[in-house]
């Protein structure tokens, strides 16, 4: 009978990696490497889920609904959840507009059964960043938050966003229960015939109704043990996901602004339309700004959503910044730099990365990662700010026999479903 049993006695052993059996003390006695090993391991492993050549929806219009309740001054994370979550809030919204900047965000609190907006979807990282920071001071965390109301929040105002955006809701959960007013089931059957995409960050443990949200949205869940797997959960939620089924294909109107002067002469001083209406910066005269192509409104920054006829304003590098999603740059091979210096001699020999000039050692760097195109080693860290930031090859664009082959490998673009101003 004993043969029979399952050796993992709990259902936890089962999914649990213990990295601690992995750590192994090297011919000096020093477990430098094998914790070096891990970290690399941890590194690549967001990296390897991308996929190129996938439909994506580009134009994203995210609302983060933030869990304000009593369960957020919790201490668990240093110094408190509430805090950690402000802070990696505003990386996040940083992280968001620099990898997408035609998208636009919003802010949504929860507490005391109530939901209350922060910030309106827009396109200016400063204006959610800054009121993001105004919370710390200016919000008690009191009671329990009601999910439902945040979810009917957000799809009061996703509804009317046009089908070929990408309608999305991240929800960073602190509390266990959630006080809802009504059947919060018929909340999440309404988000999935609108086709918002809904994911969830519990900050305490699993919770079957966020579990039940992700899966009938097509959304993620995750459950954060510290607060650096906190920051490496809500970061994967930057990259733009898969379209949905619901988006359509249709013609996007955009206009690209420019400065309205005349040849000898200075240009008028006159108002912006992003600050005319509002309370906290009020509208200055000035002369600088971007135009609108169509009505002639002026702005102060770019991207965004003209008030007076509703064209989308960008610039032509949003659109480059954008365009590198569909084609992320080629998975590196990941080799031993043992290998690599011994068993396959090169002229030169590999001594250093080619992208910092870090020197390679194989005590710190275990492994190193050759690109297939133009044959360079690269260390960790530069293979992640390669795809990750860069997105493109040091060594690809530098050499030129190498970047001849890339421009010929490269993929045609589809036809662009763009009408341009």
């Amino acid at each position: 009978m004993a043969d029979e049993e399952d050796p993992k006695e709990y259902r936890w052993e089962t999914g649990y990696e213990k990295t601690w059996e992995a750590i192994k003390e090297d011919d000096d006695g020093l477990i430098e490497g094998s914790v070096t090993d891990i970290i690399q391991k941890a590194k690549r492993k967001r990296q390897a889920m991308k996929r190129g050549f996938s439909k994506l929806g580009m134009m994203r219009h995210l609302y983060v609904l933030l869990d304000c309740s009593e369960a957020m001054t919790v201490p668990d994370l240093k110094p408190t959840r509430f805090i950690c979550s402000l802070k990696l809030l505003e990386l996040f919204i940083e992280e968001f507009f620099d990898q997408n900047p035609i998208s636009q965000l919003g802010v949504i609190a929860m507490k005391a059964k109530r939901a209350e907006k922060i910030s309106e979807l827009g396109g200016s990282s400063r204006k959610h960043i800054k009121a993001v920071h105004a919370l710390n001071n200016g919000v008690q965390l009191v009671g329990e938050p009601s999910l439902q109301n945040g979810l009917e929040l957000a799809l009061k105002t996703l509804r009317m966003i046009p089908q070929h955006a990408s309608r999305e809701i991240l929800i960073i959960m602190g509390s266990l229960t959630s006080c809802d007013p009504n059947d919060v089931h018929l909340t999440i059957e309404s988000l999935k015939t609108e086709g918002v995409r809904c994911s969830v960050l519990s900050l305490s443990a699993e919770i079957r109704i966020c579990k039940f949200l992700c899966t009938e949205t097509g959304g993620l869940f995750g459950a954060v043990l510290d607060d650096a797997h906190y920051k490496d959960q809500l970061l994967q939620h930057i990259d733009p996901p898969q379209a949905g089924n619901q988006q359509e294909f249709s013609l996007i109107k955009m206009g690209f602004p420019h400065g309205k002067t005349e040849s000898g002469k200075e240009p008028p001083l006159t108002m912006c339309m992003c600050h005319i209406d509002s309370a906290d910066e009020p509208a200055k005269l000035t002369s600088g700004g971007y135009h609108c192509p169509q009505c002639y409104s002026k702005y102060c920054e770019l991207p965004v959503e003209c008030s007076a006829c509703g064209l989308t304003l960008a610039s032509a590098p949003h659109l480059a910044r954008s365009y590198h999603h569909l084609f992320p740059v080629p998975h590196f091979n990941e080799l031993p730099l043992e290998q690599v210096q011994v068993q396959e001699p090169r002229d030169p020999p590999v001594t250093n990365c080619y992208a910092c000039q870090k020197t390679l050692a194989i005590g710190t760097d275990k492994m190193v990662y050759e690109c297939g195109a133009c044959q360079q080693v690269f260390c960790i860290d530069c293979d992640i700010f390669i795809h990750e930031t860069l997105h493109s090859c040091v060594g690809c664009t530098t050499i030129p026999a190498s970047a001849q082959s890339l421009q010929a490998r490269k993929p045609v673009p589809p036809p662009h479903s763009l009408s341009v101003i």
